[in-house]
């Protein structure tokens, strides 16, 4: 049975892109062929499998794929500007936040900084670091690309120390002369917040208000930097994801790193890979344990997907409950998704001390750097709570922990049913060095 693969015409931050005129139900299409581009800010679409078009609606393109595939595809136009290259590739931040990377590519820093951002700070995931120790010279040429087209004068790789063989492979592609330093990173939450990891790199704490051109720096996912490489010398557009998949699989609980996944392929089908769902499981998580979010076996794969994770049950709490919402973490709407599934009723929310609100989206001070929950514990529990759901990164966590068990409060993260699930420490207090 032929698969679908569903394209979502919204990819990355901007615009939806528009299917091209002539582009119709029946269309035949190869792997790389332009299906659909942005008006205005956003990124282009490209089939990710030879096949057939089967729908075409305001959200999506399905294709139902051809039996056999092979590697070829479409290229895009050659061009001697790397941005328009990789404005032309369809490439947007595949870490996340999906910020379309040829703007960041226009810039000029005029000597500054590129920094790799290889941190990999959610707990399971693991594709970054599968890439940088096995493509370490994929990962450099990106970067030194990177560099030429924003005239950057140096660039910085920030990983976590842990990650040693990924590191002792990277340092062994650099050249001297080019610039290029490693900066190590402790193994916390959020290391890999695009503020915390120019301050770890260039030691700049940038406002909840600032871009990171603020500090004379671009800041590219991993897998970006390799995906620029890829356009520029073999003209590959995006077509596909690395991703990371984990939980109660009937092949092993631990996590298995899927790469070059075509865009499009329904979690479904990679979860069948790895064996099935074991019954019971609480959720499907599109992400990693602290942001990512409930999805379904019908979710499809986009250029942002970082993890499919299955983990246990959602322990039930009939005490009232207190939400703690951390701006570094998952937001309100998580927490009460969170909640709703433990069969909790929530009597008190609060944010975290150091979440501040920037049109509408809540951006910590100083991440990873929390100084102290104790004020918004002490409220909640004047106003009726017996126990705590929070969302918070690793020092926040520890600050809560210095506090509720005082109180007599129940602790809950939203993390805790991953963790019990991968068998890994639950979020609470840090370990002391």
């Amino acid at each position: 049975m032929a698969l679908s693969y569903r394209l979502m015409l919204s990819q990355s931050i901007g615009a939806p892109a528009v299917p091209l005129n002539g582009l119709t139900v029946g269309s035949v299409v190869k792997r790389g062929t332009l299906l659909a581009v942005p008006e205005g800010l956003g990124v282009p679409l490209h089939a990710s499998v030879s096949g057939v078009i089967a729908a075409i609606t305001a959200d999506y393109i399905d294709i139902t794929a051809d039996e056999k595939q092979d590697t070829a595809f479409e290229p895009i136009s050659k061009s001697d500007d790397i941005a328009e290259m990789v404005k032309s590739a369809g490439l947007c931040g595949m870490g996340g936040a999906g910020f379309p990377t040829y703007v960041k590519l226009q810039s000029n820093l005029n000597g500054g900084v590129v920094i790799i951002n290889a941190v990999e700070c959610e707990p399971l995931l693991k594709h970054n670091i599968k890439q940088l120790t096995e493509q370490p010279e994929k990962v450099y040429r990106g970067l030194l690309l990177a560099m030429q087209a924003t005239k950057a004068g140096r660039g910085i790789l920030a990983v976590k120390s842990k990650n040693s063989e990924a590191i002792k492979a990277f340092r062994a592609v650099l050249r001297s002369g080019d610039n290029i330093t490693i900066k190590e990173l402790p193994d916390m939450y959020p290391m890999g917040d695009e503020r915390a990891v120019i301050r770890e790199a260039l030691d700049n704490l940038l406002a909840v208000d600032q871009l990171p051109a603020a500090a004379g720096a671009v800041v590219l996912n991993l897998e970006t930097v390799c995906r620029i490489t890829e356009a520029v010398d073999e003209r590959k557009p995006v077509i596909s994801k690395n991703l990371t998949v984990a939980g109660k699989l009937g092949k092993g609980r631990e996590p298995y790193v899927f790469m070059d996944v075509p865009i499009g392929t329904p979690f479904s089908a990679l979860i069948a890979e790895r064996g099935g769902i074991i019954e019971p499981y609480g959720e499907i998580i599109n992400g990693g344990p602290f942001t990512g979010v409930s999805a379904t076996p019908d979710t499809v794969v986009t250029k942002t997907t970082g993890g499919i994770l299955v983990p246990m049950e959602i322990l039930q709490e009939k005490r009232p409950l207190g939400l703690l919402v951390c701006a570094c973490s998952a937001g309100l709407p998580r927490l009460q998704d969170i909640a709703q599934k433990m069969g909790a009723k929530v009597v008190s929310t609060r944010a975290c001390k150091q979440a501040k609100d920037v049109k509408g989206v809540l951006k910590c001070e100083n991440p990873g750097n929390c100084p102290g929950q104790a004020e918004k514990i002490l409220a909640m529990k004047k106003e009726g709570i017996e126990a705590l759901l929070i969302s918070t990164c690793s020092d926040c966590s520890n600050t809560v922990m210095g506090v509720a068990p005082k109180l007599k409060l129940g602790v809950h993260h939203i993390t805790d049913h991953v963790m019990r699930t991968a068998g890994l420490p639950l979020i609470r207090r840090l370990p002391i060095e």
